[in-house]
């Protein structure tokens, strides 16, 4: 009898383990398995995901993926989705990863893992050129476009004030502000610098020291994957130590942002 209940036992807790996440194989081990890593951005994020003239993503992010991906011996699927439902499809199992410009937060770390940081940047509050309005305060009281699941979007409801107005990116947001459906947007400062920088937009940066500070930029990946993190921290490290990393950035952004 006690040899039969000792059989149960051990059978009962290995049924236990096998269902819990630790037991489960690292999502490294499905992505070798299936020969391909598949990468999720928005694609409306330039310069570090767009559609170009050929109607294909390219982007400081889609390089960094491609490099990635063969770095772990696999081929790259670049998957666009839109930001404010991108963690709910990595917990989905629709993408292995997510490298499309997403800062690391408390709130962000309670529901994935994070490799890296892979780049550093900031956020920055935007008028147009000829707007009469200097200060944040002005702002305030006025119409600002945010894109939906940015960490913005949490800082300008926190903030309040004014009237907030969703949208999914960047062209979007300048679109909407050269038109003067808002007056003034809030998103990561790089892109719209570089769009501003290029003679593209114009556009001002309000003076929002309180923004500027530097956001950790992370690769997300499903929670209890370890090997996974470990495999994409060293390409990264790799890719930076080679040199790789410093060419793609200066390609995109004309810096080294890591």
């Amino acid at each position: 009898m006690k040899t039969f209940l000792s059989s149960v036992i051990a059978a009962g807790i290995g049924a236990f383990l096998a269902l819990t996440p630790a037991a489960q194989a690292d999502d490294l081990d499905k992505i070798k398995q299936s020969g391909e890593l598949r990468v999720a951005m928005s694609g409306v994020f330039a310069p570090f995901s767009f559609v170009d003239d050929k109607n294909e993503v390219v982007g400081f992010d889609v390089d960094i993926s491609n490099e990635l991906a063969k770095r772990l011996g696999v081929k790259p699927v670049i998957i666009t989705t839109a930001f404010d439902g991108i963690i709910a499809g990595l917990r989905a199992g629709k993408f292995d990863t997510v490298i499309g410009s997403m800062s690391i937060t408390p709130e962000r770390e309670k529901a994935v893992d994070f490799a890296g940081p892979y780049y550093r940047g900031g956020r920055g509050v935007f008028v147009a050129e000829a707007s009469p309005i200097k200060t944040l305060e002005e702002l305030q009281t006025k119409t600002l476009g945010i894109i939906l699941g940015e960490t913005s979007d949490k800082w300008a409801r926190e903030k309040g004030g004014w009237t907030i107005r969703t949208y999914k990116g960047i062209p979007e947001l300048l679109l909407e502000l050269r038109a003067g459906r808002v007056d003034g947007i809030a998103t990561d400062d790089i892109p719209v610098l570089i769009a501003i920088k290029n003679g593209n937009e114009k556009v001002r940066q309000l003076d929002t020291p309180e923004l500027q500070g530097s956001d950790n930029v992370g690769i997300a990946i499903r929670k209890n994957n370890p090997e996974l993190k470990a495999a994409l921290d060293k390409a990264l490290d790799d890719m930076k130590a080679d040199g790789t990393y410093e060419k793609i950035s200066m390609k995109w952004v004309g810096r080294d942002i890591r």
